[in-house]
């Protein structure tokens, strides 16, 4: 009878899971209370069934449970793994469902730089359509102190770099199943991730301009935001890899987990060398630096 349902292939076809389900709900949840938190901002009502629903107490059940969802889902992926399911062919089709999640944050970031560089090469355009501040028809606009790229902004590119390659000598570290290196490693690379998210938290509030009222900070806060939070998600990411590699969850011929959020890494740091060098070198060129 066992031998009947022995598995003759490479494929893994997963028992029922209720994951998928809860993480569908919980990120409708969050829509769901992302609108009434906005409207409680706004000091609206949100009635439905006769129930005011404007309260920012909604967003977070939601993101609870996906936060949940994720945790328990992956937990059950780990299992899978170390109890043999990721054949070749499997461990190929993780790493390509990785490729395709990386691709499509790219088509994020493409969202924020068009954005930004539709309103720096077209200024002129720019006036005509903005109502909350006169562009002066130059980038950056006129009358904005702009944030010195040589000061915070090149400390955080050699920050995230070093970290590119505390990440990659983890990874050297761990093909060659050398376990202190593979911690030390990663230790390091959780250290300078911290780093760059309390020096850009520490340079959002100081920044001489805002998010509302300037389209220059709005571009400029959505872009370097927008990567400020993969950083922090990548953080995490390494610091469970780093439990992991402490626990000893990777070995030389099984450790996509960690493979994964090196990917992921690189690609962060990719995207802030575009974003360095366009928003905080190009995009700021020839405006008054400011001072603090």
């Amino acid at each position: 009878m066992a031998e009947a349902h022995a598995k003759h292939h490479d494929y893994h076809i997963i028992d029922p899971s209720p994951w998928p389900f809860l993480a569908s709900l919980g990120a409708f949840v969050m829509l769901f209370g992302a609108v009434a938190w906005m409207r409680h901002i706004s000091a609206q009502q949100m009635l439905l069934f006769g129930i005011d629903f404007a309260t920012p107490w909604i967003f977070f059940l939601g993101l609870a449970l996906v936060l949940y969802c994720m945790y328990a889902w992956w937990s059950d992926t780990i299992k899978e793994g170390q109890e043999g399911h990721h054949t070749r062919v499997v461990a190929l089709h993780l790493r390509y469902g990785m490729i395709m999640f990386i691709a499509s944050e790219v088509m994020f970031f493409v969202a924020w730089f068009w954005a930004f560089f539709d309103a720096s090469l077209f200024p002129n355009e720019a006036v005509q359509v903005s109502r909350t501040q006169v562009l002066g028809g130059v980038w950056p606009p006129a009358g904005i102190e702009v944030l010195d790229p040589l000061h915070l902004p090149l400390f955080n590119t050699v920050t995230l770099l070093l970290s590119g390659t505390t990440v990659t000598w983890a990874h050297h570290a761990m093909l060659h199943n050398d376990r202190k290196g593979l911690v030390w490693g990663l230790t390091l690379t959780v250290i300078l991730g911290a780093i760059f998210s309390y020096v850009q938290y520490y340079e959002y509030a100081h920044a001489p301009f805002a998010f509302a009222g300037s389209i220059y900070g709005s571009t400029f806060f959505m872009a370097t935001g927008f990567h400020g939070f993969h950083v922090l998600v990548g953080t995490i990411f390494l610091l469970v890899c780093l439990i992991r590699a402490v626990r000893g969850g990777f070995t030389p011929e099984k450790h996509f987990g960690f493979e994964a959020a090196a990917w992921y890494w690189h690609f962060v740091d990719v995207v802030w060398l575009f974003l360095f060098f366009a928003i905080y070198v190009w995009g700021s060129w020839g405006a008054p630096l400011h001072a603090g």
